[in-house]
């Protein structure tokens, strides 16, 4: 029998490298960045055409790459990082492995240009579907410049499976912030198809997170620190108040690199224990400083998995500090118990220290001993038990009483309403408790209704509202802009971030506006076209449902009661919610 094994070509062995590292756009932006801060760049520039699809370009001004190295780069394993097997234990640098920059160049067309800051002429290099084209000098500027087209035009099933637009560049977005949340004394900028997203300046950790997520969220940020012999934790939390349904504004980081770690996350929400309401997540940025030794980065290609060596000390030691910097804030009450410097300075002032000179008498407590209440007798009067013992008598024979703590118009012997909004209702021998809104959101969903359609009229407000916008947010609108007119919005950027709207679609509350909004690009994380309009028309019927149903008319209610024994009067709705509940008066009759 003739051999069957052989060796994979260099080309066939880093496209399939490249599967692990190169899954989206995404990737090849993580890895890029990550290069340039090994570089030792400060200003660090990345350009996206068609989500990342067709082009991505990082120019940095690090310290480039002679001519022999440009070359090296682009072989498997081939790195400046690490010499020997004991660097994989004390690894500081980002990258590693060696194998991004082949794995890149095996699935796209990738060109590079960089110079060293002593070199007289730099170099410029060409690698097309993992095979090397030229290499020639260039005059380009100091530093390295790394332009990557067209993803996967060899690999066509590969760039079948990528999404569209908005998705692939939100999970572009998802990886700049990480890299530039962890670098605030970088320079960071990004610009999608020639529109500027993000220009970030140098500053503090407070400064980078208000750039990237707006200032809104600034005075809800609560300061974590913890300084201990082997741990460094520093970071923020957000107020309650700032959590949110989903997850997206939850970091962590260890010695400057972003990892997953739904363990440590558990840490996080058992300190926000009693303070959220539940399906709610808080938000967090949060720091911690190792020594390399002590934790584990390679395990898998991405490199967001890490594994320590005191994970449960760091669990306890994520919990307790943000359990007492919430206490120190007011927001939850204090594991501390050692005294607060303000408050003895709030004391010194209400009680100044002269006034431990003044004899201040201690109250007296007066009692006669003489008294004693059997001595007394207590007189009452024979027309005023008679009158008693008439009254115990009556209600002993009367029915219940019936009190109607209603208006007499909304009193019925089958219907009535309550005044949080509910009704209630006798079916037969029953008597249940009904949610009009939830009852009518079923109706609309079976179809026995007019669904509301996909264009409505706006109603133009007396006073224009203003949202101000993250760059997040920003992109989100420019990608459901073109939605808004027909659904009864007019809305426009007015300067900055800050979206401003002259019109609402007409049942939507003022009051309502800024929340929608927020709702909606919380939500609006991945979601295509259709799918938004889905989740506008979902979230607009139950905002109706809600506020049309805090107050309808009992014939209207009556009505809606009948369309839904019609419907067969199902109890639940399709998310498990229910639609009524069955007072249990029998229970009561036992109290009485």
């Amino acid at each position: 029998m003739s051999d069957i094994i052989q060796l994979l070509p260099d080309h066939v062995a880093n496209q399939i490298a490249a599967g692990e590292v190169v899954q989206r756009p995404a990737s090849i932006v993580k890895e890029l960045l990550e290069n340039a801060i090994d570089a030792d760049a400060s200003k660090i520039e990345l350009i996206i055409r068609d989500a990342g699809k067709n082009l991505i370009q990082v120019v940095d001004d690090g310290k480039g790459m002679s001519e022999t190295d440009a070359r090296m780069a682009f072989e498997r394993h081939a790195t400046s990082k690490i010499k020997g097997t004991e660097d994989i234990f004390k690894i500081a640098t980002k990258g590693f492995r060696g194998e991004a920059l082949a794995s890149i160049a095996a699935v796209s067309q990738v060109e590079l240009k960089t110079k060293q800051r002593e070199a007289g002429i730099g170099t410029n290099i060409y690698i097309e579907g993992g095979v090397f084209q030229f290499q020639d000098p260039a005059q380009t500027a100091e530093g390295s410049n790394f332009l990557v087209k067209n993803l996967f035009y060899n690999v066509p099933a590969r760039r079948k499976f990528l999404k569209n637009n908005n998705i692939e560049f939100r999970h572009v977005i998802d990886e700049f912030q990480r890299v530039a949340l962890a670098h605030e004394n970088l320079e960071f900028s990004l610009f999608h198809d020639d529109d500027p997203v993000f220009r970030l300046r140098k500053g503090s950790q407070m400064q980078r997170i208000v750039d990237i997520f707006g200032r809104k969220l600034q005075p809800q940020l609560i300061p974590i620190k913890e300084d201990i012999i082997w741990c460094k934790l520093h970071g923020f939390v957000a107020k309650p108040e700032g959590a949110k349904k989903t997850r997206g504004e939850q970091f962590l980081f260890v010695n400057g690199r972003y990892f997953k770690s739904p363990y440590f996350n558990k840490a996080v929400q058992e300190a926000f224990e009693g303070l959220l309401l539940p399906g709610y997540i808080p938000t967090f940025f949060l720091f911690l400083d190792l020594d390399p030794e002590k934790i584990d980065v390679n395990i898998h290609p991405q490199k967001t998995e890490v594994k320590f060596e005191d994970e449960h000390l760091i669990f306890a030691l994520l919990r307790s500090t943000i359990k007492r910097s919430l206490g120190i804030y007011n927001v939850a009450p204090s594991l501390d118990f050692e005294k607060d410097p303000q408050l003895d300075q709030m004391m010194q002032k209400a009680f100044p220290s002269k006034a431990n000179s003044i004899n201040v008498k201690m109250p007296e407590i007066v009692v006669d001993k003489d008294y004693n209440p059997f001595l007394e007798e207590r007189v009452v009067k024979q027309a005023e038990i008679q009158n008693l013992a008439e009254m115990y008598h009556q209600n002993i024979a009367a029915e219940p009483s019936k009190i109607n703590l209603f208006e007499d118009e909304d009193f019925d012997e089958d219907l009535m309403r309550l005044p949080n909004g509910y009704w209630l209702f006798n079916k037969g021998d029953r008597t249940l408790m009904l949610d009009m809104g939830r009852m009518h959101r079923l109706l609309v969903s079976e179809g026995n209704k007019p669904v509301r359609k996909g264009t409505t009229n706006g109603h133009a407000l007396l006073f224009s509202l203003e949202y101000h916008m993250n760059e997040t947010e920003k992109n989100k609108y420019k990608s459901i802009k073109k939605f808004l007119p027909e659904l009864g919005f007019d809305t426009k950027v007015a300067h900055e971030n800050v979206l401003r709207i002259d019109a609402v679609p007409e049942g939507l509350k003022e009051t309502q506006v800024m929340k929608f909004l927020e709702d909606l690009f919380d939500i609006l994380e991945y979601k295509t076209e259709d799918e938004f309009l889905h989740f506008y028309n979902n979230q607009w019927n139950k905002m109706q449902s809600k506020s049309r149903f805090d107050f309808i008319y009992k014939k209207d209610a009556e009505q809606l009661i009948k369309d839904f024994t019609a419907l067969g009067f199902p109890e639940f709705l399709p998310n498990g919610k229910r639609c009524f509940y069955e007072v249990p008066f029998n229970d009561f009759k036992n109290k009485f």
